[in-house]
């Protein structure tokens, strides 16, 4: 790992119009932006400007939430960042894309052929898909349980990497005196027969750029963590006090040993969504303005769909009905609501208001200084090796952040002032992974 002193990571997290639920209602968000490339290119730029390690765009395989109350990112991430990358210059590039609705070799070449066109800037953060709407669309009946996409998950990440690894890194020689484009002898199947898939290879790209993109993972569930610690390279978590990101950074880490790794192998980002203003009541009355313009119908389909359970408009005054049982859903996500929901003695409708900023992910009202405190206090004290930032609105939230915010963390000597790597390891200060089949080659040539 590299000798430099430990530095803080930043990942702008992007929605449509922001990640308040209500943000497209907001006066200074124009809805209509979120279906056009430019919008995205504005914010992406301004995320480089800020010199941040990259962006992310979350995804899902049918139409989530109410739409008839709230906007939807349309775009599929991998075609929207492809585009990014010819707009972009150093920011790396993360899509989500799910184990459950893919197959591993059209998905490996789609991420090796990002990181080809970004020179080397691709990240995958990996989904297992929990929604049931999203199996009706693959003519399933209902979602596979949870343990059932986790195992599919870890044969799915197996095959990409031996995919990704199918080329030697020279394995293209371009002779032209001799008429040798590729060594074949560096590119091999890798006759994969498992439980979920049969895959010949090898990948018909050449290797990535980064070796692998940056692998992702956001699920903090039990099953979530070790899969995390086996696999990831960065973790994009909702935590909601810091002693609750004390304890999963700890535990996350202290898991990595079983699988050989290291503990600065795998970043920790907890989700932040920022609301700033120039002084703390102005932050407050901001943050008081977006709250004004949620759809109680919308959150409660957003709570419903969170805890597994029907909750109607006649349950907005009450506490939070008994909720009994497992999920075969986001099971981590729907305890961090029961807890903050029985923490607080919170009704309904106040459970709604303190989701509608981040579902779940902590939201911080106050000046620049404040939110650089924070954050600078996470990072410090085994919390947090970075954040994944979440702008309530776009683009007036991300501009705000990379105004106000980064030169302060950069004042305090805890941010970048310029990118000093091209590939997002790089950004992330990861090393690039070395092909096994080379190592094998290796030996038996020395032998």
């Amino acid at each position: 790992m590299s000798t430099r002193p430990r530095q803080l990571h930043l990942n702008a997290f992007l929605m449509a119009n922001g990640h308040h639920e209500a943000a497209w209602r907001h006066p200074d968000v124009t809805p209509s932006a979120s279906l056009t490339l430019q919008h995205y290119v504005d914010i992406a730029r301004t995320a480089e400007r800020g010199r941040l390690d990259s962006i992310f765009f979350a995804d899902g395989m049918a139409l989530h939430g109410n739409v008839k109350h709230n906007t939807h990112s349309a775009f599929e991430p991998l075609t929207l960042l492809s585009a990014l990358a010819a707009s972009t210059t150093s920011i790396g590039l993360i899509a989500t894309a799910s184990t459950s609705y893919n197959h591993p070799y059209t998905l490996a070449r789609a991420f090796a052929s990002l990181d080809h066109l970004s020179g080397g800037r691709a990240g995958w953060n990996i989904v297992t898909s929990a929604g049931r709407d999203e199996a009706c669309n693959f003519g399933l009946p209902d979602r596979p349980d949870h343990a059932e996409r986790y195992a599919r998950a870890i044969e799915f990440v197996q095959v990409a990497k031996a995919l990704w690894d199918s080329f030697d890194d020279d394995a293209v020689v371009a002779d032209k005196a001799s008429g040798i484009f590729a060594d074949t002898d560096r590119i091999s199947p890798i006759n994969h027969r498992g439980e979920h898939f049969r895959v010949r290879g090898p990948l018909n790209i050449r290797r990535p750029v980064q070796g692998h993109p940056l692998l992702v993972q956001a699920g903090s569930s039990e099953t979530g963590r070790e899969y995390a610690a086996r696999f990831a390279e960065a973790v994009f978590t909702a935590q909601r006090t810091f002693e609750e990101g004390q304890a999963f950074y700890a535990d996350v880490k202290s898991r990595l040993a079983a699988y050989g790794r290291h503990p600065d192998e795998l970043l920790v980002l907890p989700g932040i969504s920022p609301v700033l203003g120039r002084t703390e009541r102005e932050a407050r009355e901001r943050e008081a303005e977006l709250n004004s313009l949620i759809t109680p119908a919308y959150g409660l389909a957003q709570l419903s769909a969170m805890l597994d359970i029907e909750l109607s408009e006649r349950d907005l005054d009450a506490p939070l009905p008994p909720v009994g049982g497992s999920t075969e859903g986001n099971q981590s996500r729907r305890q961090l609501v029961l807890d903050l929901a029985a923490r607080e003695q919170l009704s309904v409708r106040q459970l709604l208001e303190r989701l509608a900023g981040g579902r779940g992910h902590r939201v911080v009202a106050g000046t620049p200084s404040q939110v650089a405190d924070e954050i600078q206090h996470w990072f410090e004290h085994g919390a947090a090796d970075g954040f994944n930032v979440m702008p309530p609105t776009l683009p007036g939230g991300l501009d705000d952040f990379v105004d106000h915010v980064v030169p302060e963390l950069q004042r305090r000597g805890l941010f970048r002032t310029e990118y000093t790597g091209a590939t997002l390891r790089e950004h992330y200060d990861l090393p690039r992974p070395v092909n096994p089949n080379r190592l094998t080659s290796s030996k038996e040539n020395a032998a």
